[in-house]
């Protein structure tokens, strides 16, 4: 399989260009951001080490651009000798030390693979030059990144109030022993930093995430209770209202059925009747949720593969007129049809309706705009291409209180009243998430699944497969593929797996229907062509 590369560089920096690009971001980040140096016209800051200091850098050869820096030095005395007694004394014995300083990385590409690739490289320079211990002045603010990538603290903190530095260490046995279990570092060898090769993932979940998304899910944990996590759930918070248009937004430990039955305990609050549009197997699981809840409600089914436009939806609010809230799937993923929200969205808010949704096959896949909608769901781990783990539920109103008629996980209100943190949550699936988030450009990821589902279809339909949904009605993320009668879904799931081309076709409604599922929800869009073309092989083989 071919290795897709991103396109940038690690190397020992050697050409003019690139020393000025260091002394610019070294002020950028230790004057600008960290206030360790008083700021100076030029705009740039040169190394009071900077003849000794040997420069590895990441750079966009193409652009010209550098990404990140950090600095290697094996000459004694060291900074830290200037700021601590006896270094020798705190650190193991027996090794050779050198000194990595000046660690910076450009804003836009932090949390990807660039630190850890620097480290890397910087590593195996410290290596070739005999060195087995790296000494470091790890700025607090990222005091988990430099323990995520194996170093150790030694020592009091240095530095000054508004810069304060915690002395660390790295070995080579432990540098290697994280190579040995990061993708990040494993990519970042001398050279073009690789990704993951190519490979068939087109499973709903789990999808295929990015290095910057594993990197914060193997990350160390922090306290749920801590101002840290409580910032950082804030940031996400925040930014998923921003991406969505939402008024606010719950983080639970979950997935998007947890945050289903957090609605349905909600509307169950209101003590008035609804309406649930079913449509597809989630729609269904919608009504079965509404039931458990003991809503009053009535359920508006049309034909599966159709979708719920603003004549369906208009003729299902006239023939129930006392309804007070709708709910339903927005993309039902088990035919990929894409149901009409704008309409929804009108006729709710016409009659004074309150609209809820689940989004969670469309969020991060299709342009989701949460304005005046009441409720809607969402998880992580599918279309934002994030690991599993957390459960969304966006709000455009406060919570309704349940004075205890509501089990304390699903009290919605509960949740906003802790400022998000009621009960325990774990750190490394908010931090993945807020990494695949960083990674995201929303608009251009639309386009590029629109085309990929453009290109999927034609394929399917040139090799004489059937789909479900029609293209007028369909989500741009899943296709589902209608079997001839001659194979079945689990057969012909298998051969693809053998193949090496990963399809969902395990599910229930799946298997009852004899369908497999073509979906695009991970980090990387891939050409559906090894999909078809598997599939077509498979198809061929079962028909001789």
């Amino acid at each position: 399989m071919r290795k897709q590369t991103i396109p940038y560089t690690f190397k020992l920096a050697n050409e003019p260009w690139e020393k000025e690009a260091i002394r610019a971001l070294n002020y950028r980040t230790f004057v600008g951001e960290i206030p360790q140096h008083s700021p100076n016209d030029e705009q740039a800051l040169t190394d009071r080490f900077d003849a000794e200091n040997d420069y590895v850098v990441a750079v966009d050869p193409d652009r010209r651009r550098l990404l990140g820096m950090v600095a290697y030095r094996d000459r004694r005395p060291f900074s830290l000798d200037a700021k601590l007694d006896d270094v020798d004394s705190l650190i193991p014995a027996g090794y050779a030390a050198c000194e990595i300083r000046l660690l910076a990385v450009e804003p836009g590409v932090r949390r990807g693979p660039v630190a850890a690739g620097l480290i890397a490289a910087v590593a195996r320079h410290a290596r070739s030059r005999g060195r087995d211990l790296a000494l470091i002045s790890a700025t607090t603010r990222q005091i988990r990144l430099y323990r995520h990538l194996g170093f150790e603290s030694f020592g009091k903190l240095v530095g000054t109030t508004q810069a304060r530095f915690q002395p660390m260490y790295l070995t080579l046995e432990r540098f290697l022993d994280a190579e040995s279990r990061s993708d990040a570092l494993q990519a970042a060898s001398p050279g073009t930093a690789g990704r993951k090769g190519e490979g068939g993932n087109f499973l709903p979940g789990p999808v295929e995430v990015s290095t910057a998304v594993e990197a914060a899910f193997g990350a160390a944990s922090v306290s749920h209770r801590g101002e840290l996590f409580s910032r950082e759930l804030g940031q996400l918070r925040r930014r998923l209202c921003r991406a969505f248009r939402a008024r606010d937004v719950q983080v639970l430990t979950g997935g998007g059925t947890l945050a289903n039955d957090v609605v349905a305990g909600q509307l169950s609050l209101m003590n008035e009747s609804g309406l649930v549009l079913v449509n597809g197997e989630f729609g269904r699981r919608l009504a079965a949720q509404a039931r458990g809840a003991r809503l009053d409600f009535a359920t508006i089914a049309i034909p599966e593969g159709e979708a719920f436009g603003r004549d369906e939806v208009a003729a299902a609010l006239d023939r129930h007129p006392g309804a007070a809230w709708l709910w339903v799937v927005h993309g039902e993923t088990s035919t990929g049809v894409l149901n009409d929200l704008e309409a929804c969205r009108r006729l709710c808010a016409g009659r004074g309706i309150r609209l809820c949704l689940d989004v969670v096959s469309t969020i991060g896949t299709v342009p989701l705009d949460l304005t005046d909608v009441f409720l809607a769901t969402a998880s992580s781990g599918k279309g934002l291409a994030s690991r599993a783990g957390l459960a969304l539920v966006f709000h455009g109103e406060a919570p309704l209180r349940s004075d205890g008629r509501l089990p304390a996980v699903l009290d919605l209100e509960l949740y906003q009243r802790a400022d998000g943190v009621p009960f325990t949550i774990a750190s490394q699936p908010v931090e993945a998430l807020s990494a695949a988030l960083d990674s995201r450009d929303l608009p251009a990821r639309y386009r590029a699944l629109e085309r990929w589902s453009q290109e999927t279809r034609l394929r399917l339909e040139k090799a004489g497969v059937k789909i479900v949904a029609p293209a007028a009605q369909a989500m741009p993320a899943v296709v589902s593929v209608v079997l001839p009668r001659a194979s079945d879904s689990i057969s012909v799931g298998e051969a693809l797996e053998a193949r090496g081309v990963q399809s969902s076709y395990r599910s229930r409604y799946l298997r009852e229907r004899n369908w497999i599922q073509v979906c695009m929800m991970g980090s990387e869009i891939r050409s559906a062509e090894s999909f078809v073309s598997a599939l077509a092989g498979v198809l061929g083989d079962t028909t001789r």
